[in-house]
């Protein structure tokens, strides 16, 4: 006998092709939905490293930016205090200045001469006094030349005194005041 095969095999065959496909399909969107999950997963904690490294980098970027101020302040504190010190240190070693300058003031005077009025403006010292006579005046202002710590002397006014001062002449004079360089010291 013949055998003749009535089942309908290609139906079957393409319905099992069919189940095979669609199981690939399902495989192949579970695997893709898989590597979306990882790839997503790997992402996001990139993204959370990332993160991380940025607020501790902004962190840092603060504590670092309180250290400059602090730095600044610092800084500003001591040339504060540097430039309090020089004053200071200024002031000690200008104060025998005033001492020596009142001194050469009265070695330069010479008799018959005496200051009414001293006045000092920067390094200028105005002098208003009386004289009995020109010659002393003129004495008084080659002394100046000659001292250390006086030069430039310039007379600006000589008048006769008024009446209780008779036989006085009253004269404005200034001077430069200066301060001779220490003995045996170098430039």
């Amino acid at each position: 006998m013949a055998k003749i095969n009535l089942r309908p095999w290609r139906e079957e065959l393409r319905a099992e092709k069919q189940k095979q496909f669609v199981v690939m399909i399902l495989g192949a969107a579970v695997i893709a939905a898989g590597l979306t999950f990882l790839w997503k997963s790997d992402l996001d904690s990139r993204i959370d490293y990332q993160q991380s490294r940025n607020a501790y980098i902004e962190t840092a970027t603060k504590e670092l930016d309180q250290q400059i101020k602090e730095i600044e302040d610092l800084k500003r504190k001591r040339d504060e205090l540097l430039s309090r010190m020089q004053v200071i240190q200024d002031l000690q070693g200008k104060r025998p200045v005033i001492v020596r300058v009142f001194d050469e003031l009265v070695r330069t005077l010479p008799d018959g001469l005496f200051y009414t009025d001293l006045k000092k403006t920067g390094e200028r010292v105005d002098i208003v006094g009386m004289a009995e006579s020109n010659s002393r005046i003129s004495t008084l202002m080659r002394r100046f030349e000659e001292s250390d710590w006086f030069s430039e002397p310039n007379l600006s006014n000589v008048a006769a005194a008024d009446n209780r001062r008779a036989g006085y002449s009253q004269f404005n004079l200034s001077v430069q005041q200066q301060t001779p360089e220490p003995e045996g010291e170098d430039k």
